[in-house]
């Protein structure tokens, strides 16, 4: 049964995982737009939100706070880029539009992350 345990493992243990999904989390704001697939697109977004809302402190230490868990790129756009873009926004700053297609290789469903 799967009560109370919450999140993807995606076939990696948690050193990993995390490490994964921070990448992700740096490319996507980078980018600002990214295609993936549709289960990495939602697990993302939680993480991706929760760096925008640090950022949106304006503090030295929401800066610290995003610097150790983002590359030192993104950690700055999200910084002095994102946050201030969405200061008047209570949340929801990261859209996933499914795609039709699916991925040749193993048919994985892919869907497409931007921010709003």
């Amino acid at each position: 049964m799967r009560h109370r345990s919450k999140g993807r493992k995606f076939g990696r243990e948690r050193g990993p995982r995390k490490a994964f999904l921070r990448n992700l989390a740096g490319q996507l704001i980078a980018r600002e737009r990214i295609t993936t697939t549709e289960a990495r697109a939602k697990e993302l977004r939680a993480i991706a939100e929760r760096m925008v809302t640090h950022g949106k402190r304006q503090n030295v230490a929401a800066l610290r706070r995003l610097m150790e868990k983002l590359p030192k790129a993104a950690a700055y756009k999200a910084y002095h880029e994102l946050a201030p873009r969405y200061a008047s926004r209570k949340g929801g700053y990261t859209r996933v539009t499914k795609k039709t297609r699916v991925r040749k290789s193993d048919g994985a469903k892919m869907a497409t992350i931007e921010f709003v």
